[in-house]
Formats: C-alpha cells, structure tokens, sequence
C-alpha cells in the first residue's frame, strides 16, 4: 500500500509522539520499578564517618544509612544499599545502577546539570567540638581558649567573624594534624567538620568530645535521576513528614550531636 505524502507526514508525528510517550513513561519509571521488585537500591557511603561506615559488625551503620532506611521502610520495599565513594556516587544514580543515592550530597549549579535533588534531609557542618567537662555556651566563652585548626581552613577564618579577639588559634599543617594535636591534650577544643569530628570520635572515643558551637551549615538532599520526578517528589513527602514527627531531628542529635534543625525544600 502506497502512502501519500500527508499520510506519510502524518504518520510520522504519531510515531514521534508514541515514542516521546514511550521515553516519557521510561523515564518516569523508577519509583514504579521499586515498587513492583519490592526492592529499591540505594547508594550510600561506607568510609565517611559518621554519615556512612562499617561498624564493629562489619555492618553499615550512620546517618545516610537511617536515612536510606527509613525511605525504604516508608516506601514498605526492602533495601538493597549499594557502597559508594565521592567520585562514583554520582554516576551511579546518572546511569540508574541505583535509584537514589543518599551520601551527603551538596546542591550546587553544576550537579543540578546532571541530576536532580530532593527536599535536605541532614545538616553538613562546620563546628567546635570539645569536651563534655568544658562549658561553652557561646562565642564569647572560646575567649582566652586554645582552638586547634588545620592552617588556611573556614573555620579559624569564620571564627574570626565572630568570636572574641582573644581566642588563641593554634594551627597546624592540616586537618589530620590539627585532629592529632587535639587528641594528644595540646589544645582545649578542635574546629573542624562535622565528618572529621566523627571520624575523631569513632577512633578514640575516650575523649568525649561533643557539639559546642555551630560554625557553618551546609544541608545534604538525597540524588535521583533527571526525569525521575514521580520519585523525587515521593522522597520529598517522606522528608517532610520526617522532619514534621521529629525523625529527622533525631537522627541528627544520634549522629550529629545536634538536632536537624530548618532545612531546605528543593523547589
């Protein structure tokens, strides 16, 4: 059978349309996929204390773990965690080898290139940590004190915004150094970041050392795929109502010492 040329014409727009429907419904299809394996997988780290590590029973334990757990319990479908690193993260949710990736990611122009973000589920900060027998309530009381912190780093430079001028900084080459000297008695508290702070406490938890005073926040969202907005805006709803029982303050406080406190919605 013979085509005219306005049949023919014809005929190809609905094609081309059946296949934009057809790549939209694939697109569109991870929450759905999950649901019917009755499985979801998650990328989650498992060397970033105390975000995600290994525990002493060899199993994942920390915040973005909780947080992967509680998305799949919610979503009622058994979680499948996948361990990733820094530079891999990323690409494991881009060529969909996971359906989210939960490892304290930031949100910035770049990433939003290549994939999307839900609401934040966690603070990512910079703080003062010292020990439980040290009373500091405010900027003021770091006033006369030894302050550990790694040479040319954020958290002397913000410190110097807004503490007293009397704080006595004692730097060190890095952040491993300035760790080290806090943990050998050579300073009276530590600034650094809340991933270092829990690295420190996991390896000598004899110090004690706790949340003081916030430095800087820096929230983390949870990774999907471009195009997955049916799962997005499913984690989204699991987010807000989270944080709107408390679940999230909670496991931040278990975590971080401190609650979750206002974060973010993705728009």
């Amino acid at each position: 059978m013979k085509l005219s040329k306005r049949h023919f014409a014809r005929l190809t727009l609905v094609l081309a349309a059946a296949g934009l429907l057809a790549g939209a419904a694939h697109a569109q299809n991870a929450l759905d996929d999950a649901m019917k394996a009755k499985a979801i997988k998650i990328a989650v780290p498992t060397d970033y204390p105390p975000y995600g590590f290994v525990g002493i029973d060899l199993q994942p334990q920390g915040l973005d773990i909780d947080m992967a757990k509680l998305i799949a319990d919610k979503l009622g479908v058994k979680l499948d965690m996948v361990p990733v690193i820094s530079a891999n993260r990323m690409p494991y949710v881009q060529t969909k080898q996971v359906h989210l990736v939960i490892s304290t990611l930031g949100k910035n122009p770049e990433r939003l290139k290549v994939i999307d973000f839900t609401h934040a589920y966690s603070p990512f900060f910079q703080a003062v940590y010292g020990p439980k027998t040290l009373s500091i309530k405010s900027f003021a009381d770091l006033g006369g004190k030894t302050i550990a912190v790694a040479k040319g780093a954020m958290e002397e430079q913000e410190l110097v915004k807004v503490g007293p001028a009397n704080m006595d900084f004692k730097r060190y080459e890095d952040q491993a150094a300035s760790t080290a000297a806090y943990v050998a008695g050579q300073t009276q508290v530590i600034a650094t970041s809340v991933s270092n702070a829990g690295l420190m406490a996991q390896k000598n938890p004899q110090l004690g050392a706790e949340f003081k005073l916030l430095i800087k926040d820096s929230p983390n969202f949870v990774g999907v795929a471009k195009g997955e907005d049916k799962l997005r805006l499913k984690v989204n709803e699991i987010i807000v109502a989270a944080k709107k029982d408390g679940t999230l303050d909670k496991m931040a406080q278990k975590w971080l010492g401190r609650p979750a406190g206002d974060l973010p919605l993705s728009e």
